[in-house]
């Protein structure tokens, strides 16, 4: 057997269950003694030991920058990091492929349903359903150039994966939270929503087009009307709106 020594720098400590995990151990509380056999790239030992390969930014491997194709050596030390929030690495060193769109659009794994709502809520392209299945999740992102947010280990480790996150909390408006703090989604927010069903984009519609599909107290309280012609659904500023927009503004206070 062959050695390695590993740090691991913030939440990715969590990926980490010693009792699950075969040939690792942990020396002074902050370092990692990993065993294998044969020639292995660090990617395949970071993802072995439970770290899913999009949420590691950098390796330092005895202090230089490796990428994940390097082949490890006995004694080699590593310092594996998360992505900083505030702080972009240089493109020569972050192993995260850069995402070129304007503003962020997501997939979902079928555990997720009440944050895919929120996200559409606030006007994120969203793309959920139920039974989607990984690969196909896989494909879409890669395709749409998406980024995969998913509870799911196994799909996150998927070698197609590019931008991915895992959700750690099983609230819905705690995982809202992570994903807004993780790519800072508060500066895209316009006040405008999307289908929360189906993800479709809403439609200004006339009051007057509507007027008898309304209860008594919205004809008399509300004026401006936003429309999804894909699920016949008619949305205005109501209690729910301002109680989602009250989540937003904690979020941006927290």
């Amino acid at each position: 057997m062959k050695t390695i020594k590993l740090r691991f720098y913030s939440y990715l400590n969590k990926f980490i269950n010693l009792d699950k995990t075969k040939n690792l151990e942990l020396i002074n509380g902050r370092y990692y003694l990993h065993h294998y056999r044969g020639r292995q790239t660090i990617k395949d030992r970071v993802e072995s030991i439970g770290v899913p390969h999009p949420a590691v930014a950098l390796i330092l491997k005895n202090s230089e920058p490796v990428d994940f194709s390097y082949l490890v050596q006995p004694g080699d030390l590593f310092s594996i990091y998360p992505p900083l929030y505030n702080f972009k690495l240089p493109a020569e060193k972050t192993l995260l492929p850069e995402y070129l769109l304007d503003k962020p659009k997501f997939i979902l794994d079928v555990h997720l349903g009440r944050l895919a709502r929120y996200l559409r809520r606030f006007g994120f392209d969203t793309a959920y359903r139920n039974d989607y299945r990984d690969r196909e999740i896989v494909d879409i992102a890669e395709k749409e150039e998406r980024i995969i947010l998913s509870r799911d280990l196994g799909l996150l480790m998927r070698k197609k994966v590019k931008w991915a996150s895992f959700i750690w909390n099983d609230d819905p408006k705690e995982q809202l939270k992570e994903v807004f703090n993780r790519y800072s989604l508060s500066q895209y927010y316009q006040g405008e929503s999307r289908c929360v069903n189906c993800n479709s984009k809403l439609e200004k519609i006339d009051k007057e087009e509507i007027i008898e599909r309304l209860e008594p107290k919205t004809k008399k309280y509300f004026n401006d009307f936003r429309y999804c012609k894909k699920c016949d659904k008619i949305y205005w500023r109501g209690s729910h709106f301002e109680e989602t927009e009250k989540l937003l503004n904690h979020l941006k206070e927290s």
